[in-house]
């Protein structure tokens, strides 16, 4: 009898595994300089407003072909066949690509990054958020720190009788399952456990065509969600290092702290990949409102070789 139940929560326990296995991956394109631009996926235009930054969730194709069209017209649209949403062993990810501009001013859309899908990942501020394959009114607009709940319950039932069977049902939104075994030595009993799940993400909801063009680089306050991974922030550190001109270091470093929040520590070691004191105060006064942990920003006086460039630091944050 004990190996039969065993074998029951084995196979159990495996069926439970493969109903929630991650069958989506998505989409983060935005752009280093702030150029707004249309986001095309498998021949399906994403945003009707032209963005700075968008996000396409719940793809569910290992590859897709992406076409970028700017609202400057100015700039050639870039054609790229062939962006992963899976990694190397096939599971869904979250991939970030950057579109740049090269010495000669030319925009290319290169890969920036990717992490495991956060199920609970809350959009950062300007960010415009789109499930794919469902119509624009339906769409997250740039998030302006709006919240929504969603509650699912999950209802599970255990059921073991004298009958010669053993019956597991699992009852879910779109999804039905039911597992028997046999087994004439259990008594009869039946176990009813209801589990509600609470997820919070930021949404605003518009009427469709005609909401507002978002305000990009916009905080409404101190930044909480949580701070860059250590992977995430060495991978952006990179980035901006490699850029040859501290002009370039700055805008690029102003896009991270656009899309994502910083400690003071984080923000401390950016603001050393600058040559010049000026790229220096310009950046740690754009990323305070980026920051986790605003108590501690002091420590960023320590950065600066001029001690008018503190002042001037410790007078903007006296400001906010």
């Amino acid at each position: 009898m004990m190996k039969k139940m065993y074998s029951f929560s084995l196979l159990f326990f495996m069926t439970i595994s493969a109903v929630f296995a991650q069958k989506y991956g998505n989409l983060t394109v935005f752009s280093e300089d702030g150029d707004k631009f249309f986001l095309i996926l498998n021949g399906e235009k994403q945003n009707e407003i032209p963005q700075t930054n968008i996000r396409i969730e719940e793809l569910n194709q290992p590859y897709y072909s992406a076409r970028v069209i700017f609202e400057d017209k100015a700039l050639q649209p870039i054609t790229k066949n062939n962006l992963m949403i899976q990694d190397a062993e096939g599971v869904f990810v979250d991939v970030t690509y950057k579109i740049k501009k090269d010495k000669n001013n030319k925009v290319k859309l290169n890969y920036y990054s990717q992490t495991a899908v956060q199920p609970d990942f809350i959009p950062p501020s300007g960010m415009y958020v789109r499930h794919f394959g469902q119509s624009e009114e339906t769409q997250r607009e740039p998030n302006t720190n709006g919240s929504k709940t969603t509650t699912t319950t999950t209802k599970t039932t255990t059921t073991t009788s004298n009958n010669d069977n053993i019956g597991a049902s699992i009852n879910m939104p779109g999804m039905n399952m039911s597992i028997s075994i046999s087994d004439p030595d259990l008594e009869a009993h039946s176990t009813v456990t209801n589990t509600t799940t609470t997820h919070h993400s930021s949404s605003t909801h518009t009427s469709g065509g005609n909401a507002p063009k978002p305000k990009q680089q916009q905080y409404t306050g101190n930044c909480k969600g949580w701070p860059m991974s250590t992977a995430d922030f060495n991978s952006a550190k990179n980035t901006i290092d490699e850029s040859s001109f501290d002009d370039t270091k700055l805008s690029t470093s102003k896009s991270i702290a656009t899309t994502n929040c910083l400690t003071t520590d984080q923000i401390i070691e950016i603001c050393k990949l600058f040559s010049f004191e000026e790229n220096k105060l310009a950046f740690a006064k754009f990323a305070y409102k980026a920051t986790t942990d605003p108590k501690n920003y002091f420590k960023v006086n320590t950065v600066f070789n001029f001690s008018a460039s503190k002042d001037e630091l410790n007078r903007f944050i006296q400001g906010q």
